[in-house]
């Protein structure tokens, strides 16, 4: 028997996040959409602790989820989230409206009183930054329940009721950049729902690898290697636990970073003994992507023209049934988020969204449960070397997502050449392994400029870096302004094709961490 924290799902984006923190603390946690919670199917001496997660709808609504009624007749404690917390007090008697001044991004919460969910982390009376993204807010509590926080838009940000053992906040917890979120979640699942630690990568491993034997059997797999993190731990994992059935191919699809192909081949004959065969499909993924400008029928296109290349070679082999990818759970909630019944598309990823409908092969997809830093203590558990394991995330379509407009044969060039600038000056300051991902992108923008007493008429390269831990939030990364000047400087004065350089500070959310 062991301790479980029961997360209800009603649609947000960052649902996973509060399962992932908790397995952190060495909990299990499972996720469970609102419209398929039953009381029946609830096992209470497993169960410790019920949250009920954000989501898109407002309570309010005709149809909006909601929870059965007996679930609050479980004496089992529960946390509301967002939503969550609005959900609990209209429940309850209380009322919840449209905000006339919304909250997104960092609030300030201030403490009213204490609580035992603030232990050791908020003190009455002192402020704290908090992540908000709600529009409405509850206006009157149910009897029972008093308000312990407020920000200035929403007088009942934090709320409680000790003798139901039910709590609510505005915010998300779950977030990085909520100041002492995880001691806050830490604070509900140990010490209000006393939950015990038995849940650790170790034991992941060990139980992903058993499961990926019986799901294959005696069949071969194809792992798409990109030489990113991820598809380098899927592959070692998958090669852990079948052997030789795993045959891995890189797609050199002309979209690229500088001499990647050779860099990645080198890489991974050195440190792995797994077959490696290198395919160079340049000519047909650019042609195919030719005149193309939706950022959506680029993915599409990238990820048919994948999958054709993985079944022409797997034609060539035998007995390959399954296609292993390193598709992670932000992958699939930002191509649609469908937890819930209402479903919101951020983005198609080439390897989610992306795909073909109708391809012959089965997916394996291992890593689909875990977010980006649970991957990389899943490769230092599988002993790959850190040059790989702490690698920027590069995404599946390369350069062909940071070319907004046509792609070219051309603006790849330009752009190969500006990355390899900004990321070797990166690294030469020692500032790669503070940054979660730096890139550039190309705007299909020209500006005016002045080069040598001659007028250029050349496009705008924006630079990109931010730090994160998960990817589901994200923050500009503060480079020295001086830096900044530096490779603005280099760029202009090497590569032909680009007069003007601009530096992001868009945080996700509300952007997103690559362009499109």
């Amino acid at each position: 028997m062991k301790d479980t924290i029961l997360i209800v799902d009603f649609g947000s984006q960052v649902t996973k996040l509060i399962a992932r923190r908790i397995r952190e603390f060495g909990v299990f946690s499972q996720i469970v959409p609102y419209h398929q919670l039953k009381k029946k199917n609830i096992q209470v001496d497993e169960v410790k602790g019920i949250i009920f997660s954000g989501g898109p709808n407002s309570v309010d609504e005709k149809f909006a989820p909601k929870v059965p009624k007996s679930i609050y007749n479980l004496n089992i404690p529960i946390l509301g989230i967002c939503y969550g917390l609005q959900l609990i007090c209209k429940k309850f008697g209380g009322k919840v409206s449209y905000s006339q001044k919304r909250e997104f991004g960092k609030i300030f919460l201030k403490v009213k009183k204490k609580s035992l969910l603030f232990d050791n982390t908020f003190k009455v009376n002192k402020e704290y930054q908090v992540w908000m993204s709600h529009s409405d807010a509850v206006k009157q509590l149910p009897n029972g329940f008093e308000s312990i926080a407020s920000s200035n838009s929403c007088q009942s940000a934090v709320v409680q009721n000790t003798k139901e053992k039910i709590y609510g906040v505005q915010f998300h917890p779950e977030v990085v950049h909520t100041y002492k979120g995880k001691e806050i979640l830490m604070n509900f699942v140990k010490k209000i729902c006393r939950c015990k630690k038995h849940w650790n990568m170790k034991s992941f491993k060990n139980d992903i690898i058993q499961s990926i034997r019986k799901k294959v059997g005696n069949n071969n797999v194809l792992c798409g290697l990109s030489g990113g993190v991820d598809s380098t731990v899927t592959a070692v994992l998958v090669h852990n636990a079948i052997g030789d059935q795993l045959k891995c191919l890189f797609v050199d699809t002309g979209l690229m970073r500088m001499n990647e192909a050779r860099s990645i081949k080198k890489l991974f004959n050195e440190n792995f003994n797994i077959k490696l065969d290198v395919v160079n499909s340049s000519k047909k993924f650019l042609a195919k992507l030719s005149k193309v400008k939706d950022p959506e029928t680029k993915r599409k296109i990238i990820g048919k023209q994948f999958i054709d290349v993985f079944e022409r070679y797997s034609n060539k082999q035998k007995n390959i049934k399954f296609l292993a990818q390193g598709t992670l759970y932000p992958d699939v909630i930002e191509s649609s988020s469908n937890m819930g019944k209402k479903s919101v598309t951020i983005k198609s990823h080439h390897n989610v969204g992306g795909l073909p409908k109708n391809i012959k092969f089965k997916l394996l997809e291992p890593l689909r449960e875990l977010f980006k830093d649970e991957v990389r203590k899943l490769g230092k558990e599988l002993n790959i070397p850190n040059e790989l394991v702490n690698r920027h995330p590069f995404p599946g379509p390369g350069l062909g997502i940071r070319i907004l407009g046509e792609i070219t044969k051309k603006n790849v060039e330009i752009l190969r050449k500006a990355d390899e600038i900004f990321i070797k000056k990166i690294k030469e300051r020692g500032l790669y392994d503070k940054i979660w991902q730096a890139f550039c992108v190309l705007l299909p923008v020209k500006t005016v400029g002045v080069m040598g007493d001659n007028r250029t008429y050349e496009r705008i390269c924006v630079l990109r870096a931010v730090t994160s831990v998960d990817g589901m939030t994200a923050e500009s990364f503060k480079f020295p302004e001086k830096f900044l000047e530096s490779c603005a400087n280099e760029i202009v004065n090497n590569v032909k094709g680009i007069n003007r350089v601009c530096y992001d500070l868009t945080s996700k959310p509300p952007g997103t961490i690559e362009y499109e």
